[in-house]
């Protein structure tokens, strides 16, 4: 019987990026009509993690727009990971873009366990999808991770228009920094993206899914955005395919399956949900 790991997610600071990567709907590049707030309420924030610790979620993902962390935005998660840390036994993630040693070391004294920095996609191809800041930058954060004694949570998007060769080469550089937990995206279409408006194909995604499983053997694969559109009902075929993971809920400006309906489908196909993170 395979234990799976659920992790909530919460857009803690939505939308007004000044980014410009081509996926996301939270650049201000893209004109897409998104809630736009600079901080979410304290109160909020801590009854979403009290519901993602009731819907049996091990971890909980405080999740800010734009490109790293400033002293403001720093303050902000951690008085945020104190209050939840203080009410909630749950494993919190940080994922507030790129960041030094210094405030990675910090978020750490005030309860953050894991950060989230995803690689996107493969160093060649990042470019093409980013030009405010680099693939290298995104890599340094990882290794500035690793060093701070959090755990490494870094994966990307399949379906930005990337070849074969690309997701080769984003995988090899994802094993190399040797994650604990890997989230797997599929590019969710918006008219509104610069981007192909083409949903992620199924049968792909499952060999790229087995093709991480292969490569990465120690790590967690989570399968996070575009889950419910690639896969559809067909979804907990990725856990089949070698993932171990998902994300239940809405996710940062688009909706996911409802919690409960999940759960309910995961147990119905023999799958026990895991009481804690596997790190």
């Amino acid at each position: 019987m395979k234990n799976i790991y659920l992790c909530a997610i919460s857009n803690v600071s939505s939308g007004n990026c000044s980014e410009d990567c081509a996926f996301c709907t939270q650049s201000s590049f893209n004109k897409v009509e998104i809630k736009k707030y600079k901080q979410k309420d304290i109160d909020v924030i801590l009854k979403e993690a009290k519901m993602a610790k009731q819907n049996q979620a091990s971890g909980f993902c405080l999740v800010t727009s734009g490109k790293g962390l400033d002293d403001k935005k720093l303050d902000f998660i951690c008085k945020v990971a104190k209050k939840i840390k203080k009410e909630i036994d749950i494993h919190l993630i940080a994922c507030n873009g790129t960041a030094s040693l210094e405030q990675l070391q910090e978020l750490k004294k005030y309860g953050i366990e894991s950060y989230n920095h995803n690689l996107e996609t493969s160093k060649n191809y990042y470019p093409k999808i980013c030009t405010t800041h680099s693939w290298e930058e995104r890599y340094k954060t990882c290794l500035n991770i690793k060093k701070s004694g959090l755990n490494l949570c870094s994966g990307g998007i399949f379906g930005l228009g990337e070849s074969d060769e690309d997701r080769i080469s984003f995988i090899e550089s994802i094993v190399e920094l040797s994650p604990v937990t890997i989230p797997v995206n599929f590019f969710h279409p918006n008219e509104k993206l610069p981007l192909e408006n083409k949903i992620f194909n199924a049968k792909e995604g499952l060999k790229w899914i087995k093709y991480l499983h292969q490569k990465a053997t120690k790590s967690v694969i989570m399968i996070a955005g575009g889950r419910e559109i690639t896969f559809k009902d067909k979804w907990t075929d990725t856990l089949k395919a070698g993932a171990n993971s998902i994300v239940i809920g809405n996710y940062l400006t688009t909706k996911g399956n409802n919690s409960l309906d999940d759960i309910e489908k995961l147990k119905k196909e023999g799958y026990t949900i895991a009481e804690h993170c596997s790190h």
